[in-house]
Parts: structure tokens; C-alpha cells; sequence
């Protein structure tokens, strides 16, 4: 009896610990819900309302201190240029500027270069301009933006006026000179023809440098495909050999076309023949007498659509590896007394590169010094794009259509197209060998 009595009185005991136990339990894990998390603290409870909102939106990079210097809140853009490692400000200059800015409520502005994250090149920098500014009694906000880009354009756009400054002060000086020395040499009638002759190369020089500027402004600001049309590769290859024939004939450079015939490529007309006869025009100056130069052009399969490729090569100076990269540059120049005794103005490639990008192309070179050049033009063909043009208003159109409607209804009312010679089935070609085909069969 004894024995039960106490088992009895040991379960009591034992389950009334255990409700006082499971009792301190549930009022501690109320006390822990209860509790502000550490987030919290740093969002919830010290952003002010609506701020939040407001950096998730701006496009510069925002970082939210609190008095201890721990961020608060940073936008991903300011992970991105690693602003933020760690839960810290990782650029000691901002965090300075927001310490100063703490302490006595002032708002400050530097710009400053910082290294360039995941490149290991030297000398790349980021350019940012940073603001800081109080934020409520005990936050400090830091807005960065990213300059970099806008210093760049900065630095095109300073060597470019520098560029023509000096172009355009060569003609410019040559033709003061020559005049003065026309005025000394009055009595004198063959100084003055001779005077008179380099005044007027002078004066074409300088008229080619103006139009070769008013041409490279207009490629890079007008969209050429407003007035595009389909455009024969042939008629731009005979275009571009008229224009040089003068000049190959004087050298006596060969100029041959070949590869497919009856291509077509889509774009402005007046444009992409400006292109072609830069290239030509480039391959007879820069080839020696007695070379030839040959024109090709071929459809090749492209994910996107067939492309057409047309190839200028000449027999001359070639390009080195490290000038390669830097010819379709504005005003730069291989050879630059070269350059100057054909009257060339340093612009020519840079419009063919303008050009077959503003058409949805590229332009690549390939050279070896001593045995000559060739530039290819790759180009979208009509054909391709006038499909793409087809389908565009049939997806707009799609959503719209009610149950009655019939396929009918799918193409467009209008087709301009159905008269383009790419309709017909192509015939299957070869490439034709450049001396197959000479300039005068065109």
C-alpha cells in the first residue's frame, strides 16, 4: 500500500514539472515572436515608410547606412559594381563621406574611379559620382551612379573635334600658303600654274574631308531602313568599279567581279554603294601597279536568315595584326603618308562599319602584310527580311481575329514584294573565279 502510494505521489510530481516545464515553454516562445528580429530592426523598423519603395525604383545604385556604418538596405545595382561586401560599405572614401555627413548633417558630392570587378586587366576603372545625404535622425543615404559610359562618349567625342581640327587645318594651311606664294610669284606664269594646281588639290582634299563629315553624321543618325528597297549586289559591285575606274586604270590594277549572280540584299541603296566604293576605292590605293582587285558575293545560311556576303580583296600592303583592330576607327590610318599622297581622309571605313551595322550587318577584315587584304561585308538578303516583314503584321493581326474569320485573313492585303526576283526559284550557282568574270562583261 505504502509502495503505490508513493509511485503515485512520485507521477504527480513528475507531471506537474512537466506542466511547469512545457508553461515556461510557450511563454518563452511568445516572448521570442514578440521579440524584432534583426532584419526587422533594420528595415521594417528604421527605414521611414515608403523609402523602401523608393530605392527599389531610382537607377542609381543606393546604399542605407545606420549609425554604426552597417547597411541597412542596398539596391542590387550597388552589389553589382561591389559597393556592398559583406554587409559593409566596401569603398573607404564613400564611408568617410557618410561619417562627415553624419556628424554635422551636410551633403556631399565627389566622383571618384574604383577598380573594375572580374577583370584583371590594369587600368580599367569605374568613373561614379557619389552623394551622400542624412536620412531621418540616425540613417545616412548613398547614391551612386555610374559614369563610366558618359565619360567615354565624353572622350570620343574630344578626339573626334580634335580629329577634325587638325584635318581640317592641313587643307586649311596649305591652301594660305599657296596663295601667298601665287601673290610672290605674279610675274612668274608657270609657279603660278604650278601653285595653282596644288591649291586645287588642296581645295579637293578639303571639300572631301567636309562630305566625307556631313556622309559619316548622316549614317549615324539616320535610320536607313525607312527608305529601304531591295537592292541587286550586282548593280552595287558595278557601281563601286565605275567609281574607281579611273584610278585602277592609272595603276593598272585589274578589277574583276565574280562569285553568285542575281543576289539581293535589303537596305538604303545610295548608302550601301557608298560603302562598297569606300572598299574598292581602299583596295586600288593601297594596291601597287599592275595587281588586281576582285569583288565576290555569295548567300550563306545564318540562323537568323541567309546572309549576304560580299568579299573586296586586293594584292597590296596588307594590315599588321595590331593596326588590324584600330583601321575602322575614325580618322585612323595605316599609313599615313600613304594616306595623304591619294587624298584619303581617314573617315572611309568608319562609314562602312556605320553603314552595315545601321542595316543589321557586320564588316570583318582579314590581311597579311605583303600579300593584301580582304574586307567582307555581311549583309541580311532581301529575301529573308521580306519574310520577317510578312510575318510581323500576321502576329499583330493574329490575337485579333473572331472565330468566323478565315485563314484568307492571315496575309496582308498589300504585296509589295510579289514581283521580287528572289520569288523564283534560285538557280543553283557556283562561285564564279574572279578572272572568269572581268569589269567589262558588267
Amino acid at each position: 500500500m505504502n509502495v503505490d502510494a508513493a509511485v503515485a505521489a512520485a507521477a504527480g510530481i513528475a507531471g506537474l514539472c512537466t506542466g511547469v516545464i512545457a508553461m515556461l515553454a510557450f511563454r518563452w516562445s511568445e516572448r521570442d515572436q514578440a521579440r524584432p528580429t534583426r532584419s526587422s530592426l533594420h528595415t521594417d523598423a528604421v527605414l521611414p515608410p515608403g523609402v523602401d519603395t523608393v530605392l527599389s525604383v531610382l537607377r542609381s545604385s543606393a546604399v542605407v547606412l545606420d549609425e554604426g556604418d552597417a547597411v541597412v538596405k542596398a539596391s542590387s545595382a550597388a552589389y553589382a559594381l561591389g559597393l556592398v561586401r559583406g554587409g559593409k560599405l566596401a569603398v573607404e572614401p564613400m564611408l568617410q563621406m557618410a561619417r562627415d555627413t553624419r556628424r554635422d548633417g551636410e551633403i556631399r558630392q565627389v566622383e571618384l574611379d574604383l577598380p573594375r570587378r572580374g577583370t584583371g586587366r590594369g587600368g580599367e576603372a569605374l568613373a561614379v559620382s557619389a552623394r551622400v545625404a542624412p536620412l531621418g535622425s540616425r540613417l545616412v543615404l548613398l547614391l551612386v551612379e555610374d559614369l563610366t559610359e558618359a565619360r567615354r562618349i565624353e572622350a570620343v567625342r574630344r578626339d573626334f573635334v580634335a580629329n577634325v581640327s587638325h584635318e581640317l587645318k592641313t587643307p586649311v594651311g596649305a591652301l594660305s600658303l599657296l596663295s601667298e606664294a601665287v601673290m610672290d610669284a605674279a610675274d612668274d606664269p608657270e609657279a603660278v600654274t604650278r601653285f595653282a594646281g596644288r591649291m586645287q588639290i588642296e581645295a579637293t582634299r578639303l571639300t572631301n574631308l567636309v562630305q566625307e563629315l556631313i556622309d559619316l553624321s548622316r549614317v549615324q543618325n539616320d535610320d536607313p531602313l525607312e527608305d529601304a528597297e531591295p537592292v541587286r549586289v550586282d548593280e552595287l559591285a558595278a557601281e563601286a568599279v565605275d567609281r574607281c575606274r579611273h584610278q585602277a586604270g592609272t595603276k593598272q590594277i585589274t578589277m574583276a567581279v565574280g562569285g553568285t549572280a542575281d543576289l539581293h540584299v535589303w537596305g538604303n541603296r545610295g548608302q550601301l554603294a557608298a560603302a562598297l566604293g569606300n572598299l574598292v576605292e581602299n583596295a586600288v590605293n593601297y594596291s601597287p601597279a599592275r595587281t588586281r582587285v576582285g569583288i565576290s558575293a555569295r548567300k550563306v545560311a545564318a540562323p537568323g536568315g541567309d546572309l549576304i556576303e560580299i568579299a573586296v580583296t586586293d594584292q597590296g600592303i596588307g594590315i599588321s595584326e595590331k593596326d588590324r583592330e584600330r583601321v575602322f576607327e575614325r580618322f585612323y590610318r595605316v599609313d599615313p603618308a600613304r594616306s595623304r599622297a591619294t587624298g584619303g581622309t581617314g573617315l572611309g571605313l568608319a562609314i562602312v562599319k556605320h553603314v552595315v551595322a545601321s542595316h543589321g550587318g557586320e564588316v570583318t577584315v582579314w590581311s597579311a602584310e605583303g600579300q593584301g587584304s580582304t574586307f567582307t561585308l555581311r549583309l541580311p538578303e532581301a529575301g529573308a527580311v521580306r519574310d520577317r516583314l510578312r510575318e510581323a503584321p500576321r502576329e499583330r493581326n493574329r490575337p485579333l481575329l473572331g472565330p468566323e474569320e478565315g485563314p484568307e485573313n492571315d496575309e496582308p492585303d498589300d504585296e509589295p514584294f510579289d514581283e521580287d526576283p528572289d520569288d523564283r526559284p534560285e538557280p543553283r550557282a557556283t562561285r564564279t573565279p574572279l578572272a572568269v568574270r572581268p569589269t567589262e562583261a558588267l
